[in-house]
């Protein structure tokens, strides 16, 4: 009882002093956050999971790439340690909480939530470089409202239903 009033009070004070996102794209972040927690809330499989966390950390990263740069804060490799950081951040505790690295969880002999997040990570990215490619290509323009967050989830959604068939 006395953690779960703790957790509360911790989650109800980072909204009170939470800043604005001042991101990317904070509503695809926010979708991609939703997905991942109804995937592991219903039991999904750990690769599936793993492609919404991997699209999450991506995202992230962004974000903070993005911050710096309006902050003026440079030095070399920042883009580097920044996803360092944050995936070091994701994995490390996974790791210690054993939700990673059982020898029984592995798909192509790599642990599935890994897999995930690699190949989440690297459709996020490649998603986003091709929202901005129809952008260029439409002077500048989304072809609808909200093509940014739509790409990004169409092709997580799609993903998601390979893996779900292929574990």
């Amino acid at each position: 009882m006395k953690k779960n009033l703790l957790k509360f009070t911790i989650f109800a004070g980072a909204l009170l002093w939470a800043m604005p996102a001042k991101a990317v794209c904070p509503v695809c972040t926010v979708a991609v956050a939703g997905g991942l927690g109804l995937a592991r809330w219903f039991g999904i499989d750990d690769t599936i999971t793993g492609l919404w966390a991997g699209a999450l950390v991506a995202s992230v990263v962004f974000w903070t790439v993005n911050w710096l740069s309006k902050k003026n804060i440079k030095f070399y490799g920042r883009k580097i340690l920044v996803a360092v950081f944050w995936y070091g951040l994701t994995f490390i505790p996974l790791h210690y909480m054993n939700i990673t690295g059982h020898p029984y969880n592995k798909l192509w002999g790599v642990d599935k939530f890994v897999l995930g997040v690699i190949i989440g990570s690297l459709v996020f990215a490649a998603a986003s470089i091709f929202y901005n490619y129809l952008k260029r290509k439409n002077n500048g323009k989304a072809h609808f409202p909200f093509e940014k967050v739509a790409i990004p989830l169409v092709a997580l959604a799609v993903l998601s239903a390979i893996f779900y068939f292929i574990t």
